[in-house]
This record gives structure tokens, sequence and C-alpha cells, in this order.
């Protein structure tokens, strides 16, 4: 593997703990507004947005696709 694409995969494994991050936030917001008997927070929303986009890009990031050497 070449010395780009192992600065890649760490950077996705960085990504990747961003991503776990974001979803213990997410829980305890969701619990939260359980024990107070309120909706979704609009909140939850924007975590899993970010969540997603951070997921896509570790995937973008550890592909087998063309970079050039």
């Amino acid at each position: 593997m070449s010395d780009h694409r192992d600065r890649l995969h760490e950077i996705a494994r960085d990504i990747d703990s961003l991503s776990e991050s974001l979803d213990e936030i997410s829980f305890d917001v969701l619990r939260e507004a359980q024990r107070e008997g309120r909706a979704r927070p609009a909140l939850d929303r924007t975590i899993t947005q970010a969540r997603r986009a951070l997921e896509k890009a570790s995937r973008l990031l550890t592909s087998d696709g063309p970079v050039d050497d």
C-alpha cells in the first residue's frame, strides 16, 4: 500500500472514531428527550446527518478507487 493510501486509512479510522462519538451523543440526546417526554429533538437530526456524512467520507477514503501515487 502506498504512503498516501496508508495516511488515508489512518484518517478514515479517525473519522470512524468521530462518528462513534456522534452516535454516543445522539443516544444521550434521545434518552434525555424520552425522559422529559419530548419528541425527537432537531439536534438529533443534525447529529445523524453529520454522522452519515462522516461515514460517507470514511468509505470514500478507504475505497479501492483511483489514487495518483
